[in-house]
């Protein structure tokens, strides 16, 4: 049977299929931890605060793709594939694509326009994450 994620896999499509590699799994969660404690930091900008936040759940949702033998080839992907990676739902996945929108915008544009809101909204959902893919990591371990 093939699976979603399978059906997003190949040429032209937006995943990869690649053999997952538990040491850059471990990396990635490592770092989506540091920047999720350093988004926490209220005495840096807002703006900072979204950053760190915004790569800390790209790198746990990266994890979790990486963990099922994907890579993306897009960054946006890695947070629309949250159902079938981690069994998460539009609650955080929807949060995740929002920043994922005012990222670009950021980057591309020039234009920031981040809110306090968002930015405890992103924190919570990149908690979510990290505690999921930490949870299914050290259970794929054992």
């Amino acid at each position: 049977m093939t699976s979603p994620l399978d059906n997003l896999a190949g040429p032209g499509k937006p995943l990869a299929a690649e053999a997952p590699d538990r040491a850059e799994t471990a990396g990635l969660i490592r770092s989506g931890r540091a920047r999720l404690a350093d988004a926490g930091m209220e005495t840096l900008s807002l703006e900072s605060r979204f950053d760190l936040a915004y790569n800390a759940a790209h790198a746990f949702c990266l994890a979790a793709l990486r963990q099922h033998g994907f890579r993306a080839r897009h960054r946006y992907i890695v947070f629309q594939v949250l159902p079938h990676t981690l069994g998460l739902g539009p609650e955080v996945w929807r949060v995740l694509a929002k920043a994922d929108e005012l990222r670009n915008l950021s980057e591309y544009e020039g234009h920031v326009d981040v809110e306090e809101r968002l930015v405890r909204d992103l924190i919570a959902c990149s908690e979510t994450v990290a505690a999921t893919i930490e949870q299914r990591f050290t259970q794929d371990a054992t």
